[in-house]
């Protein structure tokens, strides 16, 4: 079987070594691509406030960065931003999709929207939400979740005022703010933010939790083998991208 070839179209930097191990950890079966897109900025090193995420989202940004990647002939085109996605709501979200669609002529997704269709596949109706952004930005993505009919019960966030503040974020201090939210009536724990480094942590936040986990990174990885054409089941990483 050939390597599923799937290509990200990514809002800056932070967490993109876990893409890189995990397609290590797969042997030869899946390649990663990642092309950098612009990121709005306030002018004060805050890309997680609104008015800099509404330009994060802009589609000729991210339709430019995905046609670069074009040439390494993927089989797949994700935007891989949380924040970048919900911050223009649902329909926002499916244009950015078709967008990418028609500049590369691939399947193509979001995180966001990554998120609710794991969300409605495994059947969860309500969940509990640790946002790594400011309160603004945490309530954009329960309002873009409401748009599937799905309910947060709990929402909690750590107010990082960028993608690099994510990234710097203590992976221990995540495990345990997660345990908190656990302990609501949530079928699901939701962790967004591609920049927020998870992929490592996921395995352990189920296992302290005892309920599904949901991570930016996993469900990006996720619905992008899937629109490849590949199984989404790879030990390690949590309950999703375990097929379980």
């Amino acid at each position: 079987m050939d390597a599923l070839r799937l290509a990200f179209v990514w809002p800056g930097g932070g967490a993109e070594q876990e893409y890189y191990q995990f397609a290590e950890t797969t042997g030869d079966q899946v390649k990663i691509f990642l092309a950098c897109s612009r990121v709005g900025d306030t002018g004060e090193g805050s890309d997680h406030d609104i008015d800099a995420l509404l330009e994060t989202a802009r589609i000729d940004w991210i339709t430019d960065a995905a046609k670069r990647i074009v040439c390494m002939r993927p089989d797949t085109v994700f935007w891989a931003c949380t924040s970048g996605s919900f911050v223009v709501g649902r329909h926002g979200a499916e244009e950015q999709v078709s967008a990418l669609q028609k500049a590369t002529g691939v399947p193509a997704g979001s995180t966001s929207l990554a998120f609710a269709s794991a969300i409605t596949q495994l059947g969860f109706r309500r969940v509990g939400v640790l946002a790594p952004y400011p309160e603004p930005a945490a309530r954009a993505f329960v309002a873009f979740l409401k748009e599937f009919d799905i309910e947060v019960v709990f929402l909690d966030w750590l107010d990082a005022p960028s993608g690099w503040d994510s990234a710097a974020m203590d992976g221990e201090m995540v495990i345990e703010r997660v345990v908190e939210v656990s302990q609501t009536s949530a079928d699901a724990i939701l962790v967004p933010d591609t920049a927020l480094p998870t992929l490592s942590l996921v395995e352990e936040m189920e296992r302290r939790t005892g309920q599904p986990v949901l991570t930016a990174n996993a469900v990006t990885l996720w619905q992008a083998i899937k629109l490849a054409g590949g199984d989404a089941s790879y030990a390690g990483y949590g309950s999703l991208l375990g097929g379980q």
